[in-house]
């Protein structure tokens, strides 16, 4: 019987391909490499996104197709391709990306990263590592620094990876749309894990894309200029929409490296029209409003997990004026405050 290969949403378009064990003796992985890996040990993944978009459920013998990538999560795991040839990794992240872990948020201290052994490398008909960042280069577009003429680009951003960045996108979709404007997501940073921008789709974008649509299992440890060429590539697929506004969730907190690279970014910065600045308490908001400043940004607006508490909301409102919304507000009163503050907002 023909052992079935359990594919990631990573992968998802690589096709054609032949099994090669030999090279996990001797090739040094690069981030986007495409391997076949055995499930050794059950841990935190339990489950992957498959190529169709359903979880499908592992189990220790399984076979599955991923990518080797880093991943930066405060919340859960860091980890790193591997530097040296090796047959032992990690599941770093639920769509497909492979590792090795360097340390763990101490809720997964217990029962530790699903474990897997490299059973071999899918090859092209030349023999070459199939490569999910190759085989997506040439849809890859050099960074212009030219502001979209009649769209708005709006950026989600907060303090920390559970802010409530991506819940404050989705809503904020959901406002523009229930005034009639053409909204489309893309999810610019992360690990790959479609989840933030399937919420953002269902809440009615237009369109919804990130990183991995060009091929890339993590942003973490990108470089400046990838980074500026994914969000161009990205924005002018984005465009293809015409949509009046595009909202752009950049993941993690202010001080995590991709993130604090591009809000630093001249360049960047000016082809945005807005900030929403998304804090779990009322400190993290006020002191992320200092950050941002001394960045060069003032907030459009203030969301994310401490408009659920009214008293932090009086906590917040009695130290800035600028305005707080809850997911209520974001679907019902956002389009208009965008409309009002129509100029630029990086200062």
């Amino acid at each position: 019987m023909k052992t079935r290969i359990k594919k990631s949403v990573i992968c998802k378009d690589v096709e054609n391909y032949e099994l090669d064990p030999n090279l996990v003796d001797f090739h040094i992985p690069k981030a986007g490499d495409v391997g076949i890996f055995e499930i050794q040990k059950m841990g935190k993944h339990t489950k992957i996104q498959s190529d169709q978009h359903r979880h499908v459920c592992l189990m220790p013998g399984d076979l599955i197709m991923a990518t080797f990538g880093t991943r930066y999560a405060t919340g859960q795991f860091e980890g790193y391709v591997p530097d040296a040839p090796t047959t032992e990794l990690h599941i770093l992240g639920g769509g497909g990306t492979v590792g090795l872990v360097h340390s763990m948020h101490c809720k997964f201290r217990e029962v530790g990263p699903t474990t897997l052994k490299l059973f071999g490398y899918a090859v092209n008909g030349s023999g070459k590592v199939i490569n999910t960042v190759n085989l997506k280069r040439p849809f890859i577009q050099e960074f212009s620094g030219v502001p979209a003429s009649y769209t708005k680009v709006i950026l989600s951003i907060g303090s920390s990876m559970d802010s409530g960045k991506t819940t404050t996108a989705a809503h904020l979709v959901h406002g523009l749309k229930k005034q009639g404007k053409r909204v489309v997501y893309i999810k610019l940073t992360g690990t790959v894990y479609t989840k933030d921008a399937d919420l953002a789709y269902d809440m009615g974008a237009d369109m919804a894309i990130d990183f991995s649509h060009l091929g890339y299992p993590s942003t973490y440890l990108c470089g400046k200029r990838t980074l500026l060429n994914l969000y161009d590539s990205l924005l002018n697929m984005a465009l293809k929409e015409n949509p009046d506004y595009v909202i752009v969730e950049i993941a993690d907190g202010l001080f995590q490296r991709e993130t604090k690279m591009l809000l630093t970014d001249q360049a960047f910065m000016t082809t945005v029209d807005g900030v929403v600045f998304s804090a779990g308490d009322s400190l993290s908001a006020l002191h992320g409003i200092q950050t941002l400043k001394q960045m060069g940004i003032i907030p459009l607006a203030l969301a994310g997990l401490f408009t659920a508490s009214p008293l932090l909301i009086q906590e917040v409102e009695e130290n800035t004026t600028i305005p707080i919304f809850d997911l209520e507000g974001l679907r019902c009163e956002a389009a208009g405050l965008f409309t009002k503050f129509s100029d630029k907002l990086a200062v």
